[in-house]
């Protein structure tokens, strides 16, 4: 039970590390300094360790880590999906 806890706690404390970078990015529409190729990255690895969290959680074990590996993967996805949305305004 402990160890769930902790896992909950550090998954959310790193998933919600992740909403400044997102308001900063709405609040300048800059994300000029934003390396795509780097998000993307972690993007490819959020989604492996989901297909991983999703296996776990249908043996009826691991339910911590997919909550929170789900929500870093729709907060990553929005930072990608932000960086090329203000990319592409950029380059017009």
């Amino acid at each position: 039970m402990l160890f769930t806890a902790m896992q909950l706690v550090g998954g959310l404390i790193l998933s919600v590390g992740w909403i400044p970078q997102i308001v900063q990015i709405i609040r300048t529409r800059s994300v000029a300094d934003l390396n795509l190729k780097a998000y993307l990255l972690m993007l490819l690895g959020i989604l492996l360790m989901e297909a991983y969290a999703v296996n776990l959680a249908a043996q009826g074990v691991g339910l911590a880590f997919l909550i929170t590996n789900s929500l870093s993967l729709a907060v990553v996805t929005t930072v990608v999906l932000l960086i090329i949305r203000y990319r592409s305004r950029g380059q017009q």
